[in-house]
């Protein structure tokens, strides 16, 4: 690699001069090693001094006249001459700032990368705030100076040079990297032996993923991308025993251009075989694959044993997987040994909280996640709060039957008291469903199951505020449809979501009479820029079948709140009774509009959010469109490696009697 010459000023030159004079006139301090005393003898005579070569003076002649070109040199003016050079070499060895700017990469496309890798790896910008004189100055210049001719070779200009520039001005030093990029060396051939014969038809398509060929630059970079390409275009094709071989350029300096040969053993094109499966937990083979994404003869894809790894992970049982290719019938059957790591299989948990119009809350829960192998969970839940008290088991088993489908089954014993009513309740609950989650953001999504409820629950009569109790005996069947065609479970920029629910129940009380329970959520986002997000929501529900009054409380409609309309408290939209409390209804409309505006300060982490949502709640069938309850407000959001943490803080713009000025949600992901 040729470097670049480095030319200095008079001034600068003066300066590293005077620093190395300066190094050089300091004493060293060195330690003689002392001599073996055996090997001294003090009667011995001394070595004769060594002969300079020049004879002593005759101290009786007189001095020598001067020669007549050489002045006497006053003795005020020898020391003003040595101050000054003590000063030169004092300014030289001080610590001075400098800064520094490159030129001649102002006609290349690749400029911007250059640039890029450049600061990420220059001395003189990382060392910027550390002391240096005029000596180390220069160093830095001379190694950022072949730095930046191997970078723009690396990127296919191999005649390069960079000649650095050092000028002092003032106390300051302006360091100048003047670059000559020369020609853009090209490719004039590009050859992959063994491909074409032994990839048969795939290898067109094999050629296409490495993605260079004749005429492109020769970008180191890129060559090595290239090769990761084919290699994992070779794995997506069946070729599990494939070899990418060492790539080979040789640069023709005469002709400014460049042949690549990388050779490449494909094998033959492989299909999946038979799991093995050793180690903990003792998941069977039969449940490995039921998991896998593939099946015994499909063509091999080395993406699915990726998803295999990874959807092993994520069952929460496994802290690490070892997958290992056994290749059979000379390479044309690849098994699969699959090698598993147990992580703890226990988790105890807790959180403690309050939310306006719901209290103080504790809830603590313990899980043993594999407590019927395979993936079965046993969980025990409990709450403790000042409006609700519960105990819960829940049994929960993944991948049942097929992978991420789940079936559940839960027993629930609680007591809420709310302003809208008090219950207590038990219940019997169970169902399957395959659902989203922080690894895999499905498409489609659904649920299906049933409950049977028995509950006594007290509320008011609507007319004259007189409590009264009543017990229910529900039974229902769940069931909701999703579509999730957003960018992000978390955090969406773009897309949509849709969501329907509908429950088909039976009350017992004061007679038998069917209903239906069915809701509609929707929400988008859209990017007006790089850090706006505009996003929107709508729900909309209803109650058909059944008047409010015959309806359980606890099986109404409510609206307000951080999950709803903020600035509003708890389920205080909507009609209320003559104590103010609200009960609930038979229909609910509500919508969202907000700007998520994400801040470049402080590395893009954090964000503004202002908001405006509106609701509004029936006791008929249909929601009054004309009677709008709209909250307004701003949130901040904190954008998290895991997700963005929330703060909302809203006020209801047209308040009702009870509701407070403001009112504040804290939660993790956005709003919706």
């Amino acid at each position: 690699m040729g470097k670049g010459r480095v030319r200095r000023s008079a001034a600068f030159q003066w300066l590293v001069g005077c620093a190395s004079l300066a190094l050089a006139s300091m004493p060293l301090h060195a330690q003689t090693p002392p001599t073996d005393p055996s090997q001294l003898d003090p009667s011995a005579p001394l070595d004769p001094m060594p002969d300079l070569g020049v004879e002593w003076p005759d101290m009786n002649q007189p001095d020598p006249e001067p020669p007549p070109e050489v002045e006497a040199v006053e003795p005020e003016a020898a020391a003003k001459a040595t101050e000054e050079a003590a000063e030169q070499v004092e300014d030289a060895t001080a610590a001075r700032s400098y800064r520094w700017t490159i030129s001649g990469l102002e006609g290349i496309a690749e400029a911007p990368d250059i640039r890029l890798g450049f600061d990420e790896r220059s001395v003189l910008e990382g060392d910027r705030n550390k002391e240096a004189n005029a000596a180390q100055i220069d160093r830095r210049a001379r190694a950022d100076a072949d730095l930046l001719a191997e970078l723009l070779r690396s990127h296919g200009y191999y005649d390069a040079s960079v000649e650095p520039t050092i000028d002092a001005a003032g106390q300051q030093l302006h360091v100048q990297l003047a670059a000559i990029p020369g020609p853009l060396y090209r490719f004039e051939s590009v050859e992959l032996p063994g491909l074409d014969q032994a990839a048969g038809q795939e290898a067109a398509s094999l050629r296409s993923a490495f993605g260079i060929k004749g005429g492109d630059p020769v970008v180191a970079q890129q060559v090595i991308d290239a090769g990761v390409a084919l290699q994992v275009a070779l794995g997506e094709r069946g070729f599990a025993t494939a070899k990418v071989g060492e790539q080979d350029i040789v640069i023709d300096h005469e002709a400014q251009t460049a042949r690549l040969i990388l050779p490449v053993t494909p094998g033959p094109i492989a299909r999946f075989g038979q799991i093995s499966v050793s180690g903990e937990p003792p998941f069977s083979s039969r449940h490995v694959q039921r998991i896998a994404r593939f099946r015994p003869g499909d063509r091999y894809e080395q993406s699915e044993v990726a998803d295999l790894r990874r959807a092993l992970i994520a069952t929460g049982l496994i802290s690490s997987v070892e997958v290992q290719q056994v290749p059979r019938d000379e390479g044309q059957v690849i098994d699969l040994a699959v090698k598993l790591e147990p992580a703890p299989m226990r988790t105890i948990a807790g959180e403690v909280g309050y939310g306006t119009g719901e209290g103080i809350r504790a809830e603590a829960s313990w899980q043993h996640r594999n407590l019927f192998n395979p993936e079965a969970a046993l969980t025990v839940r409990g709450v403790i709060g000042t409006q609700e008290q519960l105990g819960a088991v829940i049994f929960r088993r993944n991948n049942w039957l097929r992978r991420d489908q789940v079936l559940n089954a839960q027993a629930l014993a609680s007591h809420v008291d709310r302003d809208a009513y008090e219950a207590k309740t038990l219940s019997l609950s169970g169902g399957f469903e395959r659902q989203s989650n922080f690894i895999w953001q499905k498409k489609w999504t659904w649920s299906l199951g049933a409950e049977l409820v028995a509950t006594d629950e007290r509320d008011t009569i609507e007319a004259t505020g007189e409590p009264r109790r009543r017990t229910f005996f529900i039974a229902a069947l769940p069931g909701s449809l999703g579509l999730d065609e957003s960018n992000d479970l978390l955090n969406p920029t773009t897309g949509f979501r849709l969501l329907g629910r509908l429950s088909p129940e039976i009350s017992f009380q004061g007679g038998t009479f069917p209903y239906a329970r069915m809701q509609v959520d929707g929400s988008a986002y859209h990017p007006v820029s790089e850090t706006v997000v505009v996003a929107g929501r709508v729900r909309l529900g209803t109650i058909l079948g059944a008047q409010r009054d015959d309806i359980a409380p606890s099986r109404r409609f409510y609206s307000g709140g951080g999950g709803s309309v903020r600035g509003y408290g708890y389920q205080r939209i909507g009609p209320r009774d003559v104590d103010n409390d609200p009960i609930g209804g038979r229909s609910l409309a509500e919508f969202s509009l907000e700007a998520r505006i994400r801040q470049n300060a402080f590395g893009g982490n954090f964000g503004v959010v202002p908001f405006n949502d509106g609701g509004t709640l029936s006791t008929d069938a249909m929601p009054d469109f004309k009677d709008w309850q709209i909250g307004v407000g701003i949130g901040a959001r904190y954008y998290s490696s895991f997700g963005p943490i929330r703060i909302d803080i809203g006020t209801p713009l047209n308040r009702q009697q009870g509701d407070g000025r403001i009112a504040v949600v804290v939660g993790l992901g956005q709003a919706f």
